[in-house]
């Protein structure tokens, strides 16, 4: 990528809005006389274009990951909500997070886990 697009801050998330698009792969200044009136070859303008593509797709997929970013900070920033009312309802958060982790096991995987955990104690005396 030798060149970088006008109008385009890859460090930026929202892209650069401007009021020129590029629509040819090459640009030839009509102005400079001494110009050579360079046309890719069938194998440039192909790796070209295939570079445009692989370009697109990356940002395409850059941009969809940080707008899922942001729900996803929207959606924790709703769950801290949950558990600050549930507190404020007297209940303990702590416990709720653990019955939420274990909701989200299988039932076998949780009777396991618990197995261990009960001769783990029972090992250390603490039953």
């Amino acid at each position: 990528m030798a060149e970088a697009q006008e109008g385009y801050d890859p460090w930026n998330a929202k892209p650069v809005k401007s009021g020129k698009r590029r629509t040819k792969a090459v640009d030839i200044e009509a102005d400079e006389p001494d110009a050579p009136e360079a046309l890719p070859t069938a194998g440039e303008n192909f790796t070209s274009e295939v570079q445009t593509i692989a370009v697109g797709q990356l940002r395409a997929f850059i941009e969809r990951i940080e707008r899922l970013e942001g729900e996803k900070s929207e959606i924790a920033d709703d769950i801290k909500g949950v558990y600050a009312e549930l507190k404020g309802s007297g209940f303990d958060a702590k416990t709720v997070r653990a019955i939420i982790r274990l909701r989200k096991k299988e039932d076998h995987e949780r009777q396991e886990e618990q197995a261990m955990l009960q001769l783990y104690m029972d090992a250390l005396g603490m039953s």
